[in-house]
C-alpha cells in the first residue's frame, strides 16, 4: 500500500528535523568536549575550511563586528588553536589559520557528525542522493528566499 502523500510528507519533514537535532546535539556535545562556545566553534571551523582569510572576511561570515572579531580571534590565539600572519602583499594585513588538526582528537569531534554522515550518503545511489539534493535545495530556497 502506497502512504498517504500528507503521511509522506510529514515524515520527511519528521526526518530533516531529527537531523537538524541531532547534528546541533553532535556539535553541542563536541563544544563541551573541547570546552569551546559556538561562535568560536564556528568561527575555527571556517578558518580550517579558508586558511589564510583574513579578519574582515571572518567577520563577515559570522555577522559580527570588527571589535568582536578582534576578541573572538584573541581568544583562538591564546588557546593556541589559531595563528596570525602578516600578509606579505600588505604588511598591515593579518590572515588567520587553523594550528590544529581537525581530524585529529579530541577537535575531530566538531566534525565526525558531518563525516558520518558523509559516509551515511556515499553509501546509497547515487541518483537517490542527487534526487534528495534537489529537493532539499529547493525546499531552502523556498523558505529563505524572500524577495
Amino acid at each position: 500500500m502506497t502512504p498517504e502523500p500528507a503521511a509522506s510528507r510529514g515524515a520527511l519533514e519528521t526526518a530533516l528535523r531529527d537531523y537538524v537535532q541531532a547534528r546541533s546535539a553532535a556539535l553541542l556535545s563536541a563544544r563541551k568536549i573541547l570546552r569551546i562556545g559556538e561562535l568560536d566553534a564556528r568561527a575555527l571551523l571556517f578558518i580550517v575550511d579558508n586558511p589564510g582569510t583574513r579578519p574582515g572576511v571572518l567577520r563577515g561570515y559570522l555577522g559580527i563586528t570588527a571589535a568582536g572579531v578582534t576578541t573572538l580571534t584573541d581568544r583562538l590565539v591564546d588557546r593556541a588553536v589559531v595563528r596570525r600572519d602578516l600578509d606579505p602583499s600588505d604588511r598591515r594585513m593579518v590572515r588567520l589559520t587553523a594550528t590544529i588538526d581537525i581530524g585529529a582528537e579530541p577537535w575531530s569531534a566538531l566534525t565526525r557528525f558531518d563525516t558520518d554522515f558523509a559516509s551515511a550518503i556515499a553509501a546509497h545511489d547515487l541518483a537517490e542522493t542527487e534526487s534528495a539534493a534537489a529537493l532539499l535545495s529547493g525546499f531552502t530556497r523556498s523558505v529563505t528566499d524572500r524577495s
